[in-house]
């Protein structure tokens, strides 16, 4: 029964895997080579998460990436499969801006934008990288506007007045 039940765990989410590097350490023998795993993960529903993880191999930097993935879970509003307003983010070096836009534009988004933005399920957005290139810091400035968004408050009806 155990096993069924982490099976419904790992079909829940879906992962995407960003970007693998190797990159190594010089030591005193020579040089350690490791290798670097960016992915995200997502319910396509709401809820998305991002995991940085090195290993000795590439399999096991994306198992323990994808577990990071999953424990860093947040929630994005979604309004009319978009976001409920514009945003712009700095982190470090890179820049986005995200943008609501209507119904059957889809995803207008670069590589590392459009991962987390199609795993957290929103169907329609326009978006631009400006400053870095670097994945990471793309991956991460995405993730922080989607943290930072605001349901906007419901107006109150008049005639309830």
């Amino acid at each position: 029964m155990a096993y069924s039940r982490r099976e419904a765990i790992k079909k829940e989410f879906q992962t995407k895997v960003v970007e693998i590097k190797r990159v190594t350490r010089v030591v005193a023998g020579g040089k350690r080579m490791r290798f670097r795993a960016l992915v995200v993960a997502g319910d396509r529903k709401g809820k998305v998460g991002i995991g940085v993880k090195k290993g000795t191999d590439v399999a096991e930097a994306i198992g323990k990436a994808t577990a990071e993935a999953k424990k860093n879970m947040i929630e994005v509003p979604i309004v009319n499969d978009t976001i409920p307003h514009q945003i712009r983010i700095k982190f470090k070096a890179a820049q986005i801006i995200l943008k609501p836009v209507p119904r059957g534009t889809g995803i207008v988004a670069g590589g590392p934008v459009r991962a987390v933005v199609d795993l957290a399920g929103i169907k329609n957005i326009s978006s631009k990288m400006l400053g870095s290139a670097n994945k990471i810091s793309n991956v991460r400035a995405t993730y922080e506007a989607l943290k930072k968004l605001k349901m906007k408050p419901q107006r109150e009806n008049k005639e309830n007045a």
